[in-house]
Parts: C-alpha cells; sequence; structure tokens
C-alpha cells in the first residue's frame, strides 16, 4: 500500500497563474511535462528546473517506486512507459473526481488566511454558505467575490462564498433545511410543465417563500474525443454505435438533463452502454473520456474544452441561484446581488467558453425564469 501525504503552498500574490491541476505534485507535474512536450529539456524548462535536477529526480522516482517512469533513447524522444503513462492517467483521474471537494478547501484555506493576514482582506467582508451543483462559473465567481481573481476588477465589498458542492436536488434541499443562505441549480429551457424537471423541482420551491436569482447560461452537450470518432451527434447515435457512456449520479441536474433527453427521443436505459458507470463531476467525466474509460459523456463544454476534447452541444441550459426571501435583506446576499448585476463580473462570465450571462443578479418570481412553473 503506497502513502500520500498532502500539502499545500500559500502563495503572497494572486496574480501568479494557479497551477493545471487543482492540487499539485512534483512527479506528476514532470510526467505531465514529458508527456506533452516529448523531452526531458523541455520539460524542464515547463517546471522551471534544470536538466540535470529532473533527470536525478526521475531516477529517484523509479528507485523508490520499483519502476521504470521513462522509455528514453540519446536522439530520441522521451516517452512515458506504460507504468508511467498508467501513473498520471490514474492520478488525473482522481484530481478530476475530487475537484469539487478540493475547490472547497482551497476556498476555506484562503479565507481563514485573509482573515489573518489581509487589513483590507476578507476580516471586512461577508460570508455566505451556498450548496450547489458543481459548476466552473462559480469557481470563478468565488475567486472574484473574494478580490483575488485575475480576470477582473475586485468588487467594492468583498465576500467570501462558502460553496458546498452536491447535487442540485440535494442543494436545495439543503436550502430548504436551513443549511445555507442560497442553492445553485440548473434546469432546461425545453422542459415543459409535465417533465422530469418539473416532477423533481417543484415539490422543492414554494411561491411567496423562495425567490429565483439569474446566473448564467451554459451549453450542455456530448463530451467526446478529438476528431469525434464515431460520428455522434445526439444520444440516438449514442444508442446505435453501442458508445461506452460515463453518466452523473442520480440527484444531480446533469443526469436529471440526460434522463430528460432520454425520455424525448424513448431511449430506456438499458439502451445506453454505460449508463451506471457513474463519475462525480464534469471535470470526472472529460477525464474519463480523454482516458479511455468511456466513449462519450454528458457534460458542460467548458470541461471539454479544458481537457483538450471534443464537444457536441445538445441544448443551452439556465444555471439559477435560488433563496429564501426572507434571506434578500441580508448583506452577504446584498453583496452577492450587487456583484452579480456589475459590468465587471458580466464580462468575465461571458469570456468564459460555453457560458453567457442570464439575468445575473436578477431577483425574480418562479414562472419567470423556470418555463415549465405553469
Amino acid at each position: 500500500m503506497r502513502h500520500v501525504e498532502l500539502t499545500y503552498t500559500l502563495r503572497p500574490d494572486a496574480a501568479v497563474p494557479a497551477p493545471a491541476a487543482p492540487m499539485r505534485n512534483p512527479m506528476m507535474d514532470v510526467l505531465h511535462a514529458v508527456h506533452e512536450r516529448g523531452s526531458i529539456s523541455a520539460a524542464a524548462r515547463a517546471v522551471g528546473l534544470s536538466y540535470r535536477h529532473v533527470w536525478g529526480l526521475l531516477r529517484q522516482w523509479e528507485s523508490e517506486l520499483g519502476h521504470e517512469l521513462l522509455v528514453w533513447e540519446r536522439g530520441q524522444a522521451a516517452v512515458l512507459s506504460p507504468v508511467g503513462q498508467r501513473l498520471l492517467m490514474a492520478e488525473r483521474l482522481a484530481q478530476a473526481r475530487l475537484g469539487p471537494q478540493l475547490a472547497s478547501l482551497k476556498a476555506d484555506l484562503e479565507r481563514v488566511f485573509s482573515q489573518v493576514l489581509d487589513s483590507d482582506g476578507m476580516a471586512s467582508g461577508h460570508e455566505l454558505v451556498m450548496y450547489a451543483s458543481h459548476d466552473h462559473a462559480l469557481n470563478v465567481l468565488q475567486e472574484v467575490a473574494a478580490g483575488v481573481s485575475t480576470l477582473c476588477h475586485p468588487p467594492r465589498q468583498r465576500l467570501h462564498l462558502d460553496i458546498r458542492f452536491s447535487g442540485s436536488v440535494d442543494a436545495i434541499r439543503a436550502l430548504n433545511e436551513g443549511r445555507c443562505l442560497v442553492a445553485g441549480f440548473h434546469t432546461q429551457p425545453f422542459a415543459a410543465a409535465g417533465s422530469l424537471s418539473a416532477r423533481t423541482y417543484k415539490p422543492l420551491l414554494r411561491p411567496g417563500t423562495h425567490k429565483i436569482i439569474g446566473f448564467a447560461r451554459r451549453s450542455q452537450g456530448l463530451i467526446v474525443k478529438r476528431g469525434n470518432p464515431l460520428r455522434l451527434a445526439n444520444l440516438n447515435d449514442v444508442v446505435r454505435t453501442r458508445a461506452r457512456l460515463v453518466n452523473r449520479a442520480k440527484g444531480t441536474g446533469t443526469r436529471l438533463l440526460l434522463e430528460e433527453l432520454m425520455q424525448q427521443h424513448g431511449i430506456v436505459p438499458a439502451d445506453i452502454h454505460g449508463f451506471d458507470h457513474v463519475e462525480a463531476s464534469h471535470a470526472a467525466t472529460a477525464r474519463a473520456v480523454f482516458e479511455g474509460s468511456a466513449d462519450v459523456g454528458l457534460g458542460a463544454e467548458y470541461a471539454a474544452r479544458a481537457a483538450n476534447l471534443d464537444f457536441v452541444p445538445l441544448t443551452e441550459e439556465r444555471y439559477l441561484l435560488v433563496c429564501l426571501k426572507s434571506a434578500l435583506e441580508t448583506p452577504a446576499l446584498k453583496t452577492l446581488l450587487q456583484i452579480l448585476r456589475s459590468r465587471a463580473w458580466t464580462e468575465c462570465i461571458n469570456s468564459l467558453p460555453g457560458y453567457g450571462e442570464d439575468h445575473g443578479g436578477q431577483v425574480a418570481a418562479m414562472k419567470r425564469l423556470l418555463p415549465w412553473w405553469d
């Protein structure tokens, strides 16, 4: 059994680019750089180390693990050994699966350090607990609200968003049980009054008690390998080609979307190869396709682009926030609404691949933003 020790780095400058992986490991960084660049010298430059140092690290790691990590001959490109490839693939998939939890942990650590170290930081701001379906735009909003984002100017009043990622249904339940002030969920614009979305969400929401807050629209579709080798254009193609699907867990908005689309096309779970193969996030879905354990997954466009995969759009959906009407006058929620209504945030959300502004910060009744409410 191999043992793992977790560490983190406290960086003084928020403008320093964040690592591609949510949690860094020197060996994985070097293996990834070799895999991407095909030489030890180029990999050394990418990670900011000398050739001699990287070569010594590789020999040390191979000795400790008891496996060859690199296949290399002078004058030829360096490639990862089969063990090195599997090791890198397994680590990146594990990080993708743990992405929501790692993002929450990172935000908590940044908040507590800001309270201690920044005289003008979060000590003078507000804190808001949110349960939400995992979404990249929420991670960006979290950084913008805290004033540490490089994508736009910091808000006048900073806000710590304590986001607990869960499925859409569980997020609204957390709101109703008093575990948070705001919940985030997504729903399809084509859903009718008798749809699965309506039957799932409607019992959880009450007019006069809840208020809907506009947040964003995002593109959802099929995440496929580069070049879309199976030529998948819709769910019928997934069934016809027996493509291996990677699914999301019950209670998530993306699982709900899949089942909604399946009903429209008369598809049942038994028709889909891999319907019970479940991953925990959009990033993990994309990673499963990238690593080859699945041929296709339903997910957000941003996750596909971030993993260097192709994307087949199927629908644009609304990502919405919901709160109790009684919470609208709290300082934290007022600050959130100001941020969402700002020009800086509008430009920020519109710059993200697969996203767009949609009634940002507008407080509305159910029937205005939920097409199936009536």
